[in-house]
Parts: C-alpha cells; structure tokens; sequence
C-alpha cells in the first residue's frame, strides 16, 4: 500500500529534513528537484528513496537488471538477483514513486564479468564491484538519469559528498560511520561523476538506517546486507570463471621463492595472493601464496614475511585531489590496499597516468588487480583523493641515496616487527 501524502507531510522532523537537504546540496524547492536513486532492492538504497520523498523531492526509483539471475535468486547475501529486483518494485509502490528496471545484462556481462575473468586468468585479484561503479552505474546508468531530466543521482553507498570552498566541483569523503565505508569502492568516479551524486546515507549509522526503514514500514527493513559477489552465488569464483572461460584455468606447479617444485595445482584462478588454506602443502611452516605467475602458471609460496611490501606500482590512476596532480610532485596521502584494512601513511609520486607509492611501513596482502585509494587522512570526514589499480609491489625499491643492503635491512626489521603485531 502506498503512504498516504497526507502524512507524509509530517513524516520528518525539520532536523532530519534538512540533514537530508543538506546532503543533497541543491537550490530551489524540492518539490521540483527531480532526483533518480539507484535502487538495488536493498534496506540501505530503500531508506534512500523514502528519505528523499519524505524530505519533497521528485523521486524516480531506478533498477538494473545486470546479469542471469537464475542461480543466485535464492541467494540472500548477494545483490541484483531476480529477489532484489521484485523488492524494489515493491518498496517503489510502498513508496508511491516511479519504477524503472532497465536491462544491462549484455553490458554487465562484457565490462564486468569478461574483465573479472581474464584478470583471475592474468594472475590478479579484481574489484568487480569497483568496475561495475566506474563502467555501469556511475557511467550508463548517469545517461538515464540525465534523460529523466534528474539534477542528480543518489545511491545508498555510505560515503559523504560536500561542495568544495570556492569551487563549483564537490568531494568525496569518508562516512561518520567508519564501520560501513565504502569509500574504497568508489575512487575511480570522475569529477563530474562526483559532481552528480549524491550520498543521503553517508552522516548516518547502520543502525539508524535499520530504524528508519522499520519506522518508514519498508518491507525490507529486515533484509540481510549483500557481501557476496553478485555473479558469484557462493563465493565460488573459480566455478564461475571456469564456465566463462573453459579450459583456460590449466594446472601447474607450486613453487617456492628459489623456484623448487614444492607441489601441483589445478589453476591459479582458484588463488590469491595472501591465502593459506587450499595449497595441499606439508613444508613444516605454514606458505602463504606470494604471487601468481600467469605465463608459467605457478603459485608461488612462501613464509608470511614474505608477503611484505611497501613500493607498489598502479596503472589507471584517477586523480580527486584539489590541486593538479603534478609528475615530479611527491605527495604525503594515507592509503587503502584493501577495503577492510586502515588507511596506513605512504608517499605518493603521480606519472602520466600511473603513479608509485610508497608506504611508511610494509604491508601484507599487496596484490595486482586490487586497488590503491587515496586519502587526506585517516577516519571519518578524510577526502577520497582518488587511487589506481595495483600492477606489483616490491619490499625493496630502487636504491637511492642509502646502499640497497642499509634499505633491505631497514626493511626487513620493519617486517619482523609488523609479523610481531
């Protein structure tokens, strides 16, 4: 049953009205600001929705049909599937809002899918869900959104977006509640990306949200979050790429840092660099997967201490800062490796496009294909100042004005330490 418009005149107090006004940061009556939301069926996007409509905007619910949703239908722990699909029509009626689901399964399949193979099959470990933000959501989905005449596009990511002093461009910032940032997945929006979007979700907690849509008497209010890989029902990857890519995952060996055969494996898309479990080893210590050689097709092991790095290469730089990124400028940034790891203190030297880091102190789980975002600093309110697409990473880098052996030593005395915390 949709709300009645009677009440919801009513439905929000002035503080929680201009909160979500502030958020969205546009002039003129609401009532004649068309906003389009991304709705993926789930609790976070929903209260998005009836947020925007309780605040009087004009709100437009959008929903992308992205790929064969057959075997994950069922599946409650990912996104997109024929479930969410049909839990967004109906929030959309509840909310008495127009509903679109567009069809970019065709899309989806070559910009994320096709790259998510090939790059397991290239010994990396890809973001699928940064690929489908920089290519589908905030690239196809921002044409519709300007053809419905929308003055913006908003998701339920929890990320802040403010204007920026004395400029007409807006910046990405980290949410109030750090436990659900998701920053990390959105470096590669554009300026103008960015510019576009709009994050109502990003001053508020999870368990705010959880009430409101309890309060809002959404039927998703009780919906389990998404974590699994949407086109990966299970978290079986290997399965995945092995049907998209048939024979393409080849067995090979397991080799250990001098290149001895220390085992045989079954494709090193079914590995990432950092795992443990599944190596079929007996060496005494445990062996951890360091890298991944795709043209030999070995898995190379080794002890955890190996895994250390602190000079990391990145291709597909996309740059947020204020000022200009300047080539033979070294800039002082905090950076993510991993979605789930702290924002550590690193240097960073910006080329053409690519750009190297270098972090204060080693790191584990450094792997090509992951992504490197930058930041202003560390929790909540830090600017995204953008990242790039990790190609290697070394614990030694290039001798410099100290001896390599000073800087390997230096370096391996900050990785017993690390190991030791």
């Amino acid at each position: 049953m949709a709300w009645d418009d009677r009440w919801l005149m009513g439905a929000l107090d002035d503080d929680m009205r201009r909160r979500i006004c502030d958020a969205v940061g546009l002039p003129g009556d609401p009532a004649g600001t068309r906003i389009v939301v991304a709705m993926s069926g789930g609790v976070d996007s929903s209260v998005v929705a009836g947020l925007l409509k309780l605040a009087g905007y004009d709100v437009v619910g959008i929903t992308l049909q992205l790929y064969d949703h057959g075997a994950a239908s069922g599946q409650s722990r990912s996104c997109c599937a024929g479930r969410d699909i049909h839990d967004a029509r109906r929030t959309a009626a509840q909310l008495g809002i127009p509903h679109y689901v567009l069809d970019f399964e065709s899309r989806f399949r070559q910009a994320v899918i096709d790259d998510f193979a090939d790059s397991y099959l290239a010994g990396e470990t890809p973001v699928p869900c940064i690929r489908c933000n920089q290519t589908v959501k905030f690239g196809d989905l921002f044409a519709r959104a300007k053809t419905l005449g929308a003055a913006a596009l908003a998701t339920g990511h929890y990320v802040r977006s403010m204007p920026r002093a004395w400029s007409n461009h807006r910046d990405l910032l980290t949410p109030v509640d750090m436990d659900r940032d998701q920053s990390y997945f959105l470096f590669a929006t554009t300026q103008s990306q960015v510019d576009f979007l709009r994050f109502p979700l990003g001053s508020f907690s999870k368990a705010e949200v959880r009430a409101y849509a309890g309060e809002l008497g959404l039927s998703v209010a009780d919906k389990p979050d998404s974590q699994d890989i949407c086109f990966v029902p299970q978290g079986r990857y290997g399965e995945v790429i092995a049907k998209l890519r048939p024979g393409a995952a080849e067995p090979g060996d397991i080799v250990d840092l001098q290149g001895h055969v220390v085992g045989r494996h079954e494709g090193i898309v079914h590995f990432t660099v950092g795992q443990r479990r599944g190596l079929g080893l007996s060496m005494g210590e445990p062996r951890y997967v360091v890298r991944l050689d795709a043209e030999r097709r070995q898995v190379v092991v080794g002890p955890q201490e190996a895994l250390l790095k602190r000079h990391i290469r990145l291709r597909d730089v996309n740059w947020l800062g204020q000022e200009a990124a300047c080539a033979d400028q070294t800039w002082r940034v905090h950076v993510k490796i991993r979605s789930t790891r702290p924002a550590a203190p690193a240097s960073l030297v910006l080329c053409a496009g690519d750009a190297t880091v270098t972090l204060d102190s080693p790191e584990v789980g450094v792997a090509p294909g992951q992504a490197c975002v930058f930041y202003s600093g560390t929790g909540s309110g830090a600017r995204v100042l953008g990242g790039g697409f990790i190609t290697s990473a070394s614990l030694i880098g290039q001798p410099g004005h100290r001896s390599e052996s000073r800087e390997r030593g230096r370096a391996y005395s900050e990785a017993v330490e690390e190991m030791k915390v």
